[in-house]
């Protein structure tokens, strides 16, 4: 047996609810381990390589993309997990999954697919995320899916919250392997859900200043990012203006990181100091969130996101694109769904057999799958007589 030195409050072992399928334990790994590398090894996990953020892919190299981010989630969610004594690995496979379902184009291909869905079960990334880990991906001869615990699947139901009105995925998912929905969820989801946060609020502001929509003066004035900003430019050891700038940029960004890593560890701990948690349950029945910012952090990290809406997601520029994948989105969707022979081997006959709003949750699961590259050449080859084929 693996050993493991958790704090009571953790997800242990000893008390671990399996998986809907029953598999004989890896003698060398942990439960989660093993979740974290199906995770890894899932197909869903290399498309977010070719799967936006803020940018296109194309757009440039240096950007980050759904993979990149995921794994800068993990690694400051697994730090904090160190600190807090939770299961490390439980920690890591919830960061590198949150973001498995969600579509080409970033929020934009999100919304698009949402409105399509709208009269036919809607559509959100949280919920394809876990139909992805329970249904879609097919590697096993023995079930659909990835067969994961009950322990990750909780997390990637509830990372947000308890559940009020469960999608209908996820309300029939529920009634084969009860997650309950009405709890939080463990302390090693609600970290992996904040160290998103983090990792958002650092890369965002770090990919809007390489791309020029922001510049160090336009930051400065914020709370968290200007006194970083202001430490930085003092800590600076070298003339080249380039280089100092490019210096600074990383270093502010860094600060930022640690600042709300550093708080959230200390308030999570004020927090199960005064909670006295036993058990994990004892997390997950809590009349609130455990993992959690002190109140000012959480203010002025709301000031942040106002201003990241303001001045970097609604620039323009990116207006321009977010527009273009919108409608990329919904052409591809509405073509075919009208015509579901347009579909490839695999999926035309999983909508052959199926009713109309099986047929569009088909085409749905179909373009939530694809990377940036591909719908932009399906949509072409869908609606330009010189792509044949």
């Amino acid at each position: 047996m693996i050993s493991q030195d958790v704090a009571p409050y953790a997800v242990r072992r000893e008390t671990a609810r399996g998986r809907l399928h029953a598999e004989e334990d890896a003698p060398t790994r942990s439960p989660w381990q093993r979740d974290r590398d199906r995770v890894i090894h899932s197909a869903g996990f290399r498309t977010l390589q070719y799967k936006t953020q803020v940018f296109i892919n194309h757009e440039g190299d240096f950007f980050r993309t759904r993979l990149t981010h995921s794994l800068e989630v993990a690694q400051i969610a697994r730090s904090i997990a160190r600190q807090l004594q939770l299961d490390e690995d439980l920690t890591e496979a919830l960061a590198l999954a949150h973001d498995l379902g969600h579509t080409p184009f970033g929020h934009a291909g999100e919304d698009a697919l949402k409105l399509c869905m709208k009269d036919w079960g809607g559509f959100d990334h949280n919920t394809q995320s876990l139909r992805l880990v329970t249904h879609l991906e097919g590697r096993y001869h023995a079930f659909d899916g990835l067969n994961l615990t009950w322990e990750t699947l909780e997390g990637l139901a509830k990372h947000n919250g308890p559940v009020k009105r469960p999608t209908p995925y996820l309300f029939e998912y529920d009634q084969r392997h009860h997650l309950n929905l009405s709890s939080y969820a463990s302390a090693e989801a609600q970290v992996a859900a904040l160290a998103d946060d983090i990792a958002y609020h650092g890369h965002d502001l770090d990919d809007g200043l390489r791309a020029g929509l922001l510049a160090l003066e336009d930051i400065a004035g914020l709370p968290i990012v200007g006194p970083a900003l202001e430490r930085a430019m003092a800590g600076a050891r070298t003339d080249d203006r380039y280089e100092r700038e490019r210096r600074i940029r990383h270093e502010t960004i860094r600060q930022v990181i640690n600042v709300l890593a550093t708080d959230l560890t200390q308030q999570t701990r004020a927090n199960i100091t005064a909670l006295k948690p036993e058990s994990a349950d004892d997390i997950r029945n809590a009349p609130m969130p455990v993992v959690a910012f002190s109140e000012t952090i959480a203010r002025e990290n709301k000031k942040i996101r106002k201003f990241l809406y303001a001045r970097m997601y609604r620039h323009w520029k990116v207006n321009r694109m977010t527009r273009k994948a919108r409608l990329a989105t919904t052409e591809v969707f509405e073509i075919l769904s009208e015509d579901p022979s347009l579909l490839p081997d695999g999926w035309r006959e999983k909508a052959k057999t199926a009713d109309e709003a099986g047929r569009r949750r088909v085409v749905a699961d179909y373009i939530a799958g694809m990377t940036d590259r591909f719908a932009m050449d399906e949509h072409r080859r869908l609606t330009e007589l010189s792509m044949l084929g």
